[in-house]
C-alpha cells in the first residue's frame, strides 16, 4: 500500500468517503456526454475532494450555512490574495451541483464578479531574450511555436506529427476547447526549427513526446520549462504560459489582424473573449473624423 503522502487529493477524499467515487463517476459521464474538456472535469474534482476531506461528507450533504462559512474562509486566507482558492471552490461546487441536476444548491452559491485584469503582454525583445534562453533544442522549438501559433498548453501536447503539414505550411488543432478544430499558420522560421528537432529527437506520434515512449509531454512540464528559463532572463513580469498566447494574440492586432480573424486563430467562442485584446494592443490612433469627407477628396490646387 502507497503511503499517504504519495496519494493524490482526489484518492484521500476518496478514501475518506467512498461515496465520492460514484459521484465523480457520474461527473465523467456527464462531461462525456456534453463534449466538455478533461482537464476542466480533473480541476473541478480536486476542488471538490479537497471539500470532501475538509469536511467529511458529499458536498449535496453539507448545509448552505456551512458552504457559506468555508467560502468565507477561503476567501479571507491571506496565502491566497488573489481569491483564486475562495473562486475556483465556488466554480468546482457550482459545476458539481448543475452536473448533478442540483441548481438550486448551485444558485445558493456567491455569485462572482468577472475577472477585469489585462493579460500579461510580452514585448517583442522581451520574447526574443526569452526564446534564445533554452540550451536544449525541443525547449526553445516548443516555447517559439506556442507564441508563433497561439496554442494553448493543452494544444501543444495534443499536436501529433501528422497535424503539421509543411507543405502547406499549416497546424491543425484537433478537437480543442469548446471541441471545436481549427487550423491556423505554420511560420517558415519555426518549420525550420521543428525539422531540425524532428530529426534530432525522433518523436515517434506526439510531436512533443513525454518520458516513456509513445507518452504526450505535459501541461506542467511546458510550465516548468517557462519558469526555468525566465530565470535566465531579465524578464521582471508575472508570466505563464497563457501569456505567449496573449502576447501572439495582440502582436497579430498591432500589425493589421482584423478582430474577427483573430478570434477564429486563437478558437474564442465569442468576440467578447477577443476584444480583450483590443485594451492592451497598441494600435495606430486615427483621429476621429466624418466619413462624408472621404468621399469627395479635397481637390488638387491648379
Amino acid at each position: 500500500m502507497r503511503k499517504k503522502t504519495s496519494m493524490t487529493i482526489i484518492e484521500q477524499a476518496i478514501i475518506k468517503v467512498p461515496a465520492l467515487k460514484a459521484m465523480l463517476d457520474r461527473l465523467s459521464q456527464q462531461v462525456t456526454l456534453r463534449g466538455q474538456s478533461p482537464s476542466t472535469l480533473h480541476n473541478y474534482s480536486r476542488r471538490i475532494a479537497l471539500f470532501v476531506i475538509h469536511f467529511g461528507h458529499l458536498p449535496e450533504e453539507v448545509s448552505e450555512d456551512e458552504i457559506n462559512e468555508y467560502l468565507v474562509a477561503l476567501a479571507r486566507d491571506p496565502k491566497s490574495p488573489s481569491r483564486s482558492t475562495f473562486k475556483h471552490m465556488v466554480y468546482g461546487l457550482r459545476y458539481y451541483f448543475r452536473l448533478l441536476g442540483m441548481n438550486k444548491k448551485a444558485i445558493a452559491l456567491p455569485s462572482l464578479k468577472g475577472d477585469t485584469k489585462l493579460p500579461v503582454i510580452l514585448n517583442r525583445s522581451e520574447l526574443k531574450e526569452l526564446f534564445s534562453a533554452p540550451l536544449l533544442l525541443k525547449q526553445r522549438v516548443a516555447l517559439s511555436l506556442i507564441y508563433s501559433a497561439g496554442l494553448r498548453g493543452q494544444e501543444v501536447i495534443n499536436l501529433k506529427l501528422g497535424d503539421i503539414d509543411f507543405e502547406r505550411m499549416t497546424i491543425h488543432i484537433r478537437q480543442s476547447k469548446y471541441k471545436k478544430d481549427r487550423i491556423v499558420p505554420l511560420s517558415p522560421k519555426i518549420a525550420i526549427g521543428l525539422i531540425k528537432y524532428i530529426k534530432a529527437e525522433r518523436p515517434h506520434v506526439w510531436l512533443f513526446n513525454g518520458k516513456q515512449l509513445d507518452s504526450q509531454y505535459s501541461t506542467r512540464g511546458l510550465s516548468w520549462i517557462l519558469r526555468e528559463n525566465l530565470k535566465k532572463t531579465s524578464i521582471k513580469k508575472k508570466v505563464n504560459l497563457h501569456s505567449l498566447r496573449h502576447s501572439y494574440a495582440t502582436h497579430l492586432l498591432e500589425e493589421g489582424v482584423n478582430i474577427v480573424t483573430l478570434k477564429e486563430l486563437l478558437g474564442h467562442a465569442e468576440i467578447t473573449t477577443t476584444m480583450i485584446y483590443l485594451h492592451v494592443a497598441q494600435l495606430e490612433y486615427t483621429i476621429p473624423h466624418s466619413p462624408f469627407d472621404s468621399l469627395y477628396p479635397k481637390a488638387k490646387n491648379g
